[in-house]
C-alpha cells in the first residue's frame, strides 16, 4: 500500500510517499512560504541525494499540494506513473477536541467535527482542513485518514486533564488540557518498548519531545497518563518562542503595562516569549550555546531555565507513575543537543538518571544514552510522526476495506 502523508502548517507543507508493505520511504518534500511571496517547494527521491526545487508563486494550500503531486508525477525526480498508485492519504491534524480518541477515517461529518474545534486550534486547525479539501478534491475517491497530534491523550484521567475552574467552563466550552505531540509520544513508546525488548503495557516511561515545540508525557502501560501542554501548545515547557506555565494574572498585567488587548497579549506569549524572550538573541538553542560560549549570561540563563522546567516535569511525572522505566528523548534538540540533555539529566541521580557523556555524544540516531548501571534508562529516538501517520492510515483502510468485503 502506497500512502502519502500530508502535514499541513499555516504557511508550509510536509510531506511523504511511504511503501508500507516494507514501510519503506520513497520520496519526501517541503513547501515553504505557501501564500507569501517567494513560495519555494523542495522534493527529494528516497533513493538519491538529489534535491528537486522550484520557487513559484503558491497563494493557497490547494496549489501547493497540486505542485506536490506534479512533483510525485514528474518523468525527472518523481516517483509515481500515476495518481491513482496512491492508496490512501494520512493526515495530521492537531485538535479532535474530545471528538475522537483514534484516528478516523475522512468524511463529511468528520469535516465538519474538525470545523466545530476550530476555537481550539486557530492557528493549526484551518491550514490541516485545507489541506484535506485540497487533497479530496485534487485526488477524489482515494481513502484518507485524519490522525490527531490530540488523540494518544484521551487516556488521561479527569484529574489529570480538568483544571480547577469553574467545572461549567469545562461542560458548555470544553476548557481542559488536551495535550499535543501525540504521535510522536506514541511513537516513542512503541520504539522504547522495542528497544528494551520489554512488552510496552510492561513499562513506565516518560517521552521528552524537545524542539521549538516541546512537550513531556507520562506513559504507563502504554496509555498516556499526563502531558505538559494543555488546552493549546502554549501550556507547559518553556519553548522556542513560546512562554509556557504562566501565571493567568500576567496576562492581564501585560495588556495594561503594554496598553495592548489580549490577543496582541496571547501573539506576544506564543511567539515572542520562551527562550527567545529571555536571551533576546534567538529560539534556536545553536545561537544560544554559541552565544553562551561567548559569554553572554542572558543566552546561558534561556537554556538553564529550559532544562530546570524539564526535569520538573520529569520529577513530577517519575512521582505520578510511582516510578519510571525509561527516559526518551526526540526532536530536533532531544536527538541532536548533547549538552542540554546533559543539562536535563544532571543531578538526578537519585532518582535513578545516570547519563553516560561519552554515549551522549549521539546525535540524529537511536541510542542508549545512560550508563550500565543506571537504574532509569535514557535512550534518543529519531522522530518520525509520518510513519507513525503512515501506519494508522493504512491500518484504518485495511480494516475498512476488510469491513466492507465481508459486508458486501
Amino acid at each position: 500500500m502506497l500512502v502519502l502523508v500530508i502535514n499541513c502548517g499555516s504557511s508550509s507543507l510536509k510531506y511523504q510517499l511511504l511503501d508500507m508493505k516494507k514501510e519503506k520511504l520513497i520520496a519526501k518534500g517541503l513547501v515553504e512560504r505557501i501564500g507569501i511571496e517567494g513560495s519555494v517547494i523542495t522534493h527529494e527521491l528516497a533513493e538519491t541525494d538529489d534535491k528537486y526545487v522550484l520557487e513559484t508563486p503558491m497563494t493557497n494550500h490547494k496549489e501547493a499540494i497540486q505542485h506536490v503531486m506534479d512533483a510525485l508525477l514528474s518523468p525527472d525526480h518523481g516517483a509515481l506513473k500515476s495518481l491513482d498508485e496512491i492508496n490512501a492519504v494520512g493526515h495530521r491534524v492537531v485538535h479532535a477536541g474530545e471528538k475522537y480518541a483514534n484516528s478516523v477515517i475522512i468524511n463529511d461529518s468528520v469535516v465538519d467535527a474538525l470545523k466545530e474545534c476550530i476555537d481550539l486550534a486557530p492557528l493549526h486547525n484551518p491550514p490541516n482542513l485545507d489541506g484535506i479539501k485540497a487533497c479530496r478534491e485534487l485526488i477524489p475517491g482515494v481513502p484518507m485518514v485524519a490522525v490527531f497530534d490530540t488523540a494518544f491523550h484521551q487516556t488521561m484521567r479527569p484529574e489529570a486533564y480538568l483544571y480547577a475552574i469553574p467545572y461549567e467552563a469545562y461542560e458548555d466550552y470544553g476548557i481542559r488540557k488536551y495535550g499535543f505531540h501525540g504521535t510522536s509520544h506514541k511513537y516513542m513508546a512503541k520504539e522504547a518498548a522495542e528497544m528494551l525488548n520489554i512488552d510496552v503495557n510492561d513499562l513506565k516511561l516518560i517521552t521528552c519531545h524537545l524542539g521549538n515545540g516541546a512537550s513531556v508525557s507520562a506513559i504507563k502501560h502504554g496509555r498516556s497518563i499526563d502531558t505538559s501542554m494543555g488546552l493549546t501548545p502554549l501550556e507547559g515547557l518553556v519553548m522556542g518562542t513560546r512562554c509556557g506555565d504562566l501565571d493567568p494574572t500576567i496576562v492581564s498585567m501585560l495588556a495594561e503595562k503594554m496598553e495592548i488587548g489580549h490577543e496582541e497579549v496571547i501573539e506576544v506569549l506564543n511567539k515572542k516569549s520562551g527562550v527567545l524572550g529571555i536571551s533576546g538573541i534567538s529560539s534556536d538553542f545553536r545561537d544560544l550555546e554559541k552565544a553562551m560560549n561567548d559569554g553572554n549570561k542572558r543566552a546561558e540563563l534561556a537554556l538553564k531555565i529550559f532544562a530546570r522546567k524539564v526535569r520538573f516535569y520529569i520529577g513530577a511525572y517519575i512521582a505520578e507513575m510511582n516510578g519510571v522505566d525509561a527516559l526518551v528523548f526526540t526532536g530536533g534538540i532531544g536527538e541532536n543537543d548533547a549538552y542540554m540533555r546533559n543539562l536535563i539529566c544532571s543531578n538526578m541521580g537519585n532518582l535513578g538518571i545516570k547519563l553516560d557523556k561519552h554515549k551522549n555524544q549521539a546525535r540524529g540516531i537511536q541510542a542508549m544514552l545512560s550508563t550500565d548501571d543506571s537504574p532509569v534508562k535514557v535512550m534518543v529516538i529519531p522522530a518520525n510522526e509520518e510513519l507513525v501517520i503512515a501506519r494508522e492510515t493504512s491500518e484504518l483502510v485495511k480494516k475498512s476495506r476488510d469491513t466492507s468485503h465481508k459486508n458486501s
